[in-house]
This record gives C-alpha cells, structure tokens and sequence, in this order.
C-alpha cells in the first residue's frame, strides 16, 4: 500500500482567475521510494506540496498518508501526523528564525511534540547535526553565521529530529549554487537510504529530478501531462512538454 495517496486535487484560489492552480492531480508514492514532481515556475508545484502537508485545503481531492486523511480533517486530529511528514522548503534562511540558536532551531520540534529532558534534546542536536554534515560547534550560533548550504544542512536537520517517514523537499537547491545544491542532493540521497525515508521531491529541473527519484510527474499549468518510471519518463517521453525539459536543462554533477 503506498505511504502517501493524492487523488483528484484541485485547487482555486478565491478572487483569482477562474483557472484552477492546481487541476485534477493524482498520484502515490510508495515507501522508501521518491516521486519527482516537476515542472516550472507557477505550475502548482508548491501548492501541491503545501496540500500534501495539510497547511492548505485543496478545492476538491484528497490526500491520505499511511491510508489517514489529511484532507477534510479537524487540524488537531493532524497533529500525530504532523509528526511523521516534515517539509523542507526552498529558502534556507527565510525558513530558520534569526533570533534563535542552532540547537533550539534544530530540536524546537521535540520541544512542541516529545517530553525529553534538556540533556536529552541536546545529544539529539549533536546526533542530527552530525548526520547532515555539521558538528556541534554550529549549537550555540545563529543562522546569519553559516553559509546557505550550511543551513540548509540544518533545516533538514530539523526535518529528521521527529524521525519522520516522509520528507516533502520544495525546491531545497534552488536557492543554492550548482555546487552546492549538488551536495544537499547527494546528503538527501544517503539520508533516504540511511533511514528509508520517502520523499517528494519538488523541482523545476529534470536532471535533478531524475538523479533522485524513483518516479516522476510532470506538471504544466496545474494538471498533470507525464507520469511514469525515471527511465520512461526521462528516456521515452509521451509528453512534448516533458521532451522540452529534458532537452532545455544542462546535466548536473553530484559525486
């Protein structure tokens, strides 16, 4: 049974032209494995993502995880899920709080959803910072003092701290140089296998939605044109839009 089920979403945003967002997307992603959605900018990538994470009600659809609703649900009967589906959003340092510290930013979750000591939350931090690539001098600083991978390394670090299964990752790279995107992707990539997470996984590019994913949907204006495997959609596209994407995006370097 897949982990997160998206059927028939829709969404139309009050006031805004009668044209859907988003219009009659669906789709799954099993366990361990990563749906690629991609397409450009103001396609609906992000409300996708904002409706699969319970933070907007789609007009019409519904999305499940683990077969529980999250749509059309009381927002107090999220809370146990919120726990299990955590999202990492495009700007590294518009999503951390300058006025707080590494630690409190990295383990504020465990604050909010889990009774641990203070001692216990900070070795905690050092595990997780350890995981992305930090140590534990980054604890007592603010975001303002690290660089934009670094913090992306402890936006993810905060993504993992309520062991979650599911990571929706918005654009993560995006704000990042060529370099360095490239290696929040390959971390994104241990990480999953490490901890056989699932992840939707956001982009406008197709290399690097092919470099990570297991499947990929292809969206163009709100609706959904090419679902399928990596190697079919990225090799034998039925789409002319996918052929377009695959053909107007410069290969990345990873490893």
């Amino acid at each position: 049974m897949p982990l997160l089920v998206a059927r028939d979403l829709t969404k139309i945003y009050p006031g805004k032209t009668a044209a859907p967002v988003v219009d009659g997307v669906s789709f799954s992603i099993e366990r361990g494995e990563t749906l690629g959605l991609v397409g450009e900018s103001g396609s609906g990538k992000s409300t996708i993502a904002r409706i699969v994470l319970g933070l907007l009600a789609p007009t019409s659809g519904t999305v499940t995880f683990d077969a529980k609703p999250v749509t059309g649900v009381p927002q107090h009967q999220l809370r146990p899920l919120r726990r299990r589906m955590q999202p990492v959003f495009q700007d590294p340092y518009a999503a951390l709080n300058p006025r707080m510290r590494v630690e409190q930013i990295v383990t504020e979750p465990l604050v909010i959803h889990e009774k641990h000591s203070r001692a216990e939350r900070r070795r905690r931090c050092q595990e997780l910072l350890r995981q992305v690539g930090l140590d534990n001098s980054a604890m007592p600083r603010y975001p303002h003092e690290f660089s934009g991978g670094q913090r992306q390394r402890i936006n993810i670090a905060r993504a993992l701290s309520l062991r979650p299964e599911l990571l929706v990752l918005d654009e993560p790279v995006s704000a990042l140089d060529v370099s360095v995107g490239a290696q929040i992707v390959n971390l994104l990539r241990d990480l999953q296998r490490d901890f056989s997470l699932t992840y939707l996984f956001i982009s406008h590019s197709m290399p690097l939605v092919r470099y990570l994913s297991t499947n990929i949907a292809v969206l163009r204006a709100g609706k959904l044109v090419e679902f399928g495997s990596r190697d079919q959609v990225c090799e034998t596209p039925r789409d002319d839009y996918t052929r377009q994407l695959v053909a107007a995006t410069p290969e990345i370097e990873t490893r």
